[in-house]
């Protein structure tokens, strides 16, 4: 499938997605959950303690499964070595299913963090049919850059907004001969990128949440942005981002200096 701004395929997995995927990190609604679905979202992150959203993905039947994508994982206790399998054998009891589509290594802060041990334990689990696609979610984009240029995973996991805009010299340029599959998290940079960072002048233009997600979606590179909304009304504003298209150069340009204005006060995490 043509990537466009609301499909994509994911990197060399081959699955269909929707670019606008649904994170249950703050716990949503089953109804946003719902909202989700109806408004063809298939892409769905989550923990394993989101009791919302895996309320409603059991609803489907097997014949459904392929209806929607799941990515979840085992979180880096980085002083103690996760039980993968253990972590996999419980989501998949949970969520009711066979396989799960992007098992992730979470949390990596630094190489140490995901030794040999951890990707042959991956490899093992996409071999066996458990899962359909290995990952890592990372804040090291340097190594993060390595892993794609290797071909050692199939799906990446990093942040990446308007504030955040490392992954276009670490990461990006590394994609292109193993075609990994990219997922971007934290589009408003937890909120910052909505308000107004010390020296912004106080009648001078800030970015919505919708172009937020809108400055994400429009780099091809990204094939799924992470949304994490806790009400209806943040998720409906978000999923507006979608009607709205790809910012222009102008737009853009708008973003890239608000987002420096914002990393010079709060660099943390760039």
């Amino acid at each position: 499938m043509e990537q466009s701004f609301t499909r994509a395929t994911l990197g060399n997995t081959g699955i269909q997605v929707h670019r606008l995927g649904l994170s249950a990190s703050y716990r949503p609604s089953v109804r946003c959950v719902h909202k989700a679905l109806d408004a063809g979202i298939n892409f769905f992150f989550g923990y394993g303690l989101d009791t919302q959203l895996i309320r409603v993905l059991r609803e489907f039947s097997a014949s459904e499964r392929e209806r929607y994508v799941v990515a979840t994982g085992a979180y880096n206790l980085g002083f103690s070595y996760t039980d993968l399998r253990k972590t996999l054998e419980k989501r998949l009891r949970q969520l009711r299913t066979d396989y799960i589509d992007v098992f992730m290594f979470l949390g990596v802060l630094k190489p140490e963090h995901f030794p040999e041990r951890v990707r042959e334990e991956l490899y093992r689990l996409r071999e066996e049919g458990k899962v359909r696609s290995v990952a890592i979610s990372c804040h090291d984009q340097e190594f993060v850059g390595r892993l794609a240029a290797e071909g050692a995973l199939d799906v990446v996991m990093m942040r990446y907004n308007a504030a955040h805009r490392g992954a276009e010299e670490r990461i990006f340029p590394f994609v292109g001969a193993h075609n990994p599959g990219v997922v971007s998290y934290t589009a408003t940079r937890w909120g910052m990128l909505l308000r107004r960072p010390r020296g912004w002048s106080q009648e001078a233009r800030r970015p919505t949440a919708r172009m937020c997600y809108r400055f994400v979606l429009s780099n091809p590179h990204v094939h799924v942005c992470l949304t994490a909304p806790s009400t209806i009304e943040q998720f409906e504003e978000n999923l507006a981002a979608l009607e709205a298209g790809p910012l222009d150069e102008q737009e853009l340009a708008f973003m890239r200096e608000f987002g420096d204005s914002v990393n010079s006060v709060k660099r943390w995490f760039m």
